[in-house]
């Protein structure tokens, strides 16, 4: 069944194995799990971030020590294994372009929410006198004020580093821009959806899963998912489809 899969698709599931396999298990044993950080992608202004992590992070998946990696890597290759399909319909080279450029879009909108959050911490940390680009400098790291106002400064402090500290990582965003361009190109295709026990229309679905991405992603959870991430992928493939769908006359894009 595996060989039967398009070749572009196979290989990109075969390289995400491959390096979840060497990132979690040979480079731990041999005591070098710094790579995994390497491969993982920054926000762009964290002292973190490389340029090449922007593709790399897409090859990667939360670690198998985290107790979620195995079903990460395995849901999305799943996914991406049912729409591979899209390869033949689109030709490898579209193929190719849609899920990196789906990569890139998902990397750029959630680092652009990222830059909202970390600019709106800083402005609050500057009505209460403290200049966090100082601190990270080293000009100045002193807090002052009441013991309230240091309190919420260090959380603001906080939260800031949590955002260029946290790497994104994940194929989610490409595969969100794969099935994003399916929805498109075919609307009203049924799927049937896991725990949605009813088929459903390709462009219901994927309308349900931006709005549902977009309110989690703006409220917050504690799950680690990038919504904000899925929400670019999705963009970049939708976008991509229509320009593409009138080219392509295989099908009916009803």
């Amino acid at each position: 069944m595996f060989n039967n899969l398009p070749p572009l698709t196979r290989n990109i599931i075969i390289i995400n194995i491959v390096v979840y396999i060497i990132t979690n298990f040979f480079l731990y044993a041999l005591n070098k799990p710094e790579l995994y950080n390497m491969l993982s992608a920054y926000y762009p202004f964290s002292p973190f971030f490389k340029s090449w992590q922007i593709i790399t992070s897409m090859f990667m998946h939360a670690p198998f020590a985290d107790g979620s990696g195995l079903m990460h890597i395995f849901f999305n290759m799943f996914v991406l294994y049912n729409f591979s399909f899209l390869e033949n319909i689109l030709g490898g080279k579209r193929f190719l372009i849609l899920y990196f450029l789906s990569g890139i879009g998902a990397y750029a909108l959630f680092n652009a929410w990222e830059f909202v959050q970390v600019e709106m911490f800083a402005r609050q940390l500057e009505s209460l006198g403290f200049n966090i680009y100082d601190y990270f400098s080293g000009t100045n790291m002193q807090l002052k004020g009441s013991s309230q106002s240091i309190e919420t400064q260090q959380t603001l402090i906080s939260n800031i580093i949590k955002i260029i500290s946290s790497p994104l990582l994940g194929a989610s965003g490409a595969i969100f821009g794969v099935v994003s361009a399916f929805a498109t190109i075919f609307p009203n295709a049924r799927m049937q959806i896991l725990f949605i026990p009813f088929p459903i229309k390709a462009k219901h679905f994927l309308i349900f899963s931006v709005i549902i991405s977009i309110y989690l992603g703006y409220n917050g959870d504690d799950s680690g998912t990038a919504h904000f991430a899925h929400v670019g992928g999705a963009l970049v493939g939708f976008i991509l489809a229509r320009i593409w769908r009138k080219h392509l006359n295989r099908f009916n894009p009803q």
